[in-house]
């Protein structure tokens, strides 16, 4: 399985052992279309065991429509992607949020 494989189911699972009744009335995961084209990505790490990491911000710029940014910021893990580069966005927040976890 590439790395890539599966990062939905991933991003799935991820969001439902955050939701306990009150964390997913505050915060949460949103995906949206930019006009560039591309995807912009926001995942809230408040209340998580996420939230007092920091991912530096990486800008990886191939091409127009071939490049993906992620950052953190407020307890945000931001990611803006190319209209072709959203599971790469999310398997780079996998990555980064597996990461040193034990």
């Amino acid at each position: 399985m590439s790395d890539s494989e599966h990062v939905l189911d991933w991003l799935q699972d991820w969001y439902a052992a955050q939701c306990n009744d009150d964390w997913e009335h505050e915060w949460g995961v949103k995906i949206a279309t930019l006009d560039n084209p591309g995807w912009s990505v926001t995942i809230d790490l408040e209340e998580t065991d996420l939230e007092d990491r920091e991912c530096p911000r990486q800008n990886v710029n191939r091409g127009t429509h071939d490049w993906v940014w992620v950052w953190t910021a407020e307890k945000v893990f931001h990611a803006a992607c190319g209209p072709g580069n959203l599971t790469e966005a999310l398997t780079l927040f996998r990555s980064w949020a597996t990461a040193n976890s034990s």
